[in-house]
């Protein structure tokens, strides 16, 4: 049975650089001062919409209706900072405009991938959406997003933006469709029980196999995951497993269509250790592949599992449950990457970082200059400066603004580790779905699940991602 975090999360702060796009680098991190304003920052565009009233009932003159779809439902708020800033600003900025009738749909985030891919093919899409990085490119192609590139440089926050949270976002002429929303963090992450792991977790696999047969034996699972939702396997496995056999630049050169191919050895060999470990060994829950997330990491919380695999989001939440519950398993809880393989050829301590979702808007609205410039007010509104403070001082997070300065002493050690662990002791690789395609995606993904399961052979999964890469990217 899931429980809900009751009290305040505490967790850490995404102040750094993401290492994300074609840019690549290094894992650049700071303190969690405000970043400096960016003096170099062009000027904004004179067709775009004056803005210096943002968050100003008055400034928009609009009083129809606005349409968003998100996915911060009630119960994702409840121990995730992102969703419950998100939250906490949409409904402060509906009421400060009564006069503008908000329409509000608001889904479960596996439920949002999916509708919001229906509404797109029917181009049917709502007023304001979030747009996942994967989709930038193809629905840009195809009109369905505007490019708000003249909108962003006119915003009164642009100086504040940390300008790599762009990328995703942006087509190969460097437009921009979206303000990156949300806090960002890894999608990748080993917690563990240091009671049984004891205070390392075993950096290969092999030391967790030979680990894992004494905790079967006790009757418990070594390490929970779920993957029902198929995107499980790619953001919180597979992107952060393969770059430590393809190295950074492969992806690099998937991105930029710069020859790199998913049928490529190294890629191969990546899938076939994933399908090793989920079907040949007993390291992970048998109903890995029928379960959520969200079920997976409950079976950590309640000790049937002694390790799980999830992202920032699940830290977060089991965070804020073990510490409501008053569980020693809140102080016994350590963080670590991905073991690494035998025979991958690059032993990288690297874990995968971003932040994948950009407020976007139906170029429909531009048609009504009211009306956009109030969906325009809003996307500000939700990306800026009220919820980079709203999560600042009350989840040590951050998002696409500089937040002010962090008050440390208001924290446990649960957030020092997981700060140090995200942004000092670890390096960072890409989050493979926010680029490319859902086209291919989505292949790839569903033939990965068969594949886990020992149902196809990674080969095959290879060559059907290559095909989908091919003919939709």
């Amino acid at each position: 049975m899931k429980r809900k975090a009751l009290g305040i999360l505490l967790t850490v702060a995404m102040v750094a650089t993401m290492l994300t796009g074609c840019g690549g680098g290094d894992n650049t991190t700071t303190d969690s001062s405000a970043p400096a304003a960016d003096s170099s920052a062009p000027a904004a565009d004179s067709s775009a919409p004056a803005a210096d009233n943002a968050g100003d009932t008055a400034a928009t003159g609009y009083t129809g209706t606005l349409s968003i779809m998100h996915y911060s439902t009630s119960e994702e708020s409840q121990g995730n900072g992102g969703s419950d800033g998100f939250r906490t600003v949409l409904a402060n900025w509906i009421a400060a405009h009564p006069d503008i009738t908000v329409e509000e749909n608001v889904l479960a985030n596996d439920d949002y991938k999916t509708q919001i891919a229906t509404l797109a093919n029917a181009n049917d899409l709502p007023d304001v959406f979030l747009l996942q990085g994967m989709n930038t490119m193809a629905w840009a192609e195809q009109g369905l997003v505007l490019d708000m590139t003249s909108y962003i440089e006119a915003s009164p926050y642009y100086a504040d933006y940390n300008q790599a949270y762009f990328t995703p976002f942006k087509d190969a002429e460097g437009k921009i469709y979206g303000l990156p929303v949300l806090t960002g963090g890894t999608c990748t992450v080993v917690m563990y029980d240091k009671t049984v792991w004891g205070d390392t977790f075993p950096t290969t696999w092999a030391d967790v196999e030979a680990k894992a047969a004494d905790i079967i034996a006790s009757g418990k699972t070594p390490i929970a995951f779920g993957n029902s939702g198929q995107w499980q396997a790619n953001s919180c496995f597979i992107s952060t497993l393969a770059d430590r056999y393809t190295g950074p630049d492969w992806y690099l050169s998937i991105i930029n269509k710069g020859g790199a191919k998913f049928t490529d050895p190294e890629f191969v060999a990546a899938l076939a250790e994933t399908q090793r470990l989920f079907n040949d060994t007993e390291i992970f829950n048998a109903d890995f592949n029928a379960v959520s997330n969200e079920d997976a990491r409950e079976y950590y919380i309640s000790g049937d599992a002694t390790a799980f695999i999830g992202g920032n989001w699940d830290v977060s939440y089991v965070g804020a449950t073990l510490k409501e519950m008053g569980s020693d398993l809140y102080t016994n809880t350590g963080f670590a990457v991905l073991p690494q393989s035998a025979d991958a050829a690059h032993q990288r301590n690297s874990q995968n970082i971003g932040l994948g979702y950009a407020v976007a808007i139906n170029p429909a609205v531009a048609e009504d200059p009211a009306k956009l410039e109030a969906a325009l007010d809003l996307a500000y509104t939700l990306t800026g400066p009220e919820f980079s403070a709203f999560v600042a001082e009350n989840y040590a997070l951050g998002g696409l603004t500089a937040a002010p300065e962090v008050d440390w002493s208001k924290f446990d050690q649960w957030d020092v580790d997981f700060y140090n662990w995200s942004y000092v002791d670890t390096e960072a690789c890409e989050i493979y779905d926010s680029y490319v395609s859902s086209a291919v995606w989505g292949i790839l993904n569903a033939d990965m699940q068969a594949m886990m399961n020992g149902d196809m052979a990674p080969e095959d999964v290879a060559a059907n991602a290559q095909a989908a890469y091919e003919a939709n990217y």
